[in-house]
Order: C-alpha cells, then sequence, then structure tokens
C-alpha cells in the first residue's frame, strides 16, 4: 500500500537530497542540466511532511531531457510514462512494487514559469514559518482524510497553494520595486 503518511521533519532530507542531486548531476551532466533544486515540504526546515525528497531537474530542453530516461533508470527511478502533464517528466524512487516505499521523486521541467514558481513557493514559505505551519496543519488534515488516495490529497492542497503562490509573487514584485 502507498498510503500518504505525514512524519515530523527530519533534518536528514537536506542531506538525502544533496546526495540525490549529485548522482543526478553525473549520470545527467552539464549540457542539459540548468539547475537542481531541492522542493516540497522536506525542502522546509521544521515542516513536517511525507518522507518522499522532491527534486526538481531544471532542463534546457524536455524533448532533450526524454533521453535520460535510461540514465534515471540506472538510479533506481522509474518513469511515468502515462503523465497527463507534457510539461514535464515525472519520476519516482522506490513506489510499490518496485521498493517498499517511495524516497524519492524527480520532476524534470524547462527552466521555464513553472521551475521559477515551485521554487518561489518552497522559498516563501522558508521565509514564512507561520505560512509552513498553516501548510502542514491542511496536510495533516488531508492525511487523515484521504491517506489511501494521493490524487485527492493532491488535489486537496490546490487552492492553498494558489492562495500562497499569490501572496509570494506580490512580495516578489514588491521586493523588486
Amino acid at each position: 500500500m502507498d498510503e500518504v503518511n505525514i512524519v515530523e521533519y527530519d533534518p536528514q532530507w537536506q542531506t538525502l537530497f544533496a546526495q540525490e542531486a549529485e548522482h543526478i548531476w553525473q549520470v545527467l551532466g552539464n549540457n542539459l542540466v540548468v539547475e537542481i533544486e531541492h522542493i516540497g515540504s522536506t525542502a522546509v526546515p521544521g515542516m513536517a511532511a511525507k518522507p518522499v525528497i522532491d527534486i526538481m531537474v531544471g532542463v534546457r530542453s524536455l524533448v532533450g531531457a526524454k533521453s535520460t530516461i535510461p540514465a534515471l533508470e540506472s538510479l533506481g527511478y522509474v518513469y511515468w510514462r502515462e503523465n497527463p502533464d507534457p510539461g514535464r517528466m515525472f519520476f519516482v524512487k522506490g513506489m510499490p512494487p518496485y521498493g517498499k516505499q517511495r524516497t524519492h521523486h524527480v520532476h524534470i521541467v524547462e527552466v521555464n514559469s513553472e521551475f521559477w514558481e515551485r521554487k518561489l513557493f518552497c522559498d516563501y514559505l522558508r521565509r514564512h514559518p507561520e505560512e509552513a505551519k498553516r501548510y502542514e496543519a491542511l496536510k495533516r488534515d488531508l492525511a487523515a482524510s484521504f491517506r489511501s488516495d494521493r490524487e485527492a490529497y493532491t488535489n486537496g492542497k490546490n487552492d492553498y497553494i494558489r492562495a500562497v503562490m499569490s501572496k509570494a509573487q506580490c512580495e516578489e514584485m514588491e521586493k523588486k520595486g
């Protein structure tokens, strides 16, 4: 069973990200990859989360990234070929039946608005611990309601994420003057 399970923050998540990012750089190389970011709740110090490290790989070309599927599979990732979002490639490590539980997600996107929006969301939560606590409470409520339904759990966060993104974008515009 691949249930939604929220656990207390683990400082080891930062190390796990750094180690995995290094492996990804090694197999994908600098010709394709522009930036690798730790995203998602495990990237926000102090925030409880699903114990899955979300890694966003910003690439120059998503078409060019298709050739990297075997390299990521060699690291233990499974590629979601039926992903309905044509703007990204999605890989999972450890997901049943290939492992006991998910440990890592890799989101490959072109360095465009989605890349910067996801980064902006995490950065905003890092700067605003009170907002991170609200997000954590929402995730705990959703996990209790949708423990066996990852899609409903994820969809339940959408309105909140949009609201936070609006705040984060306003804050960014104020910084730029």
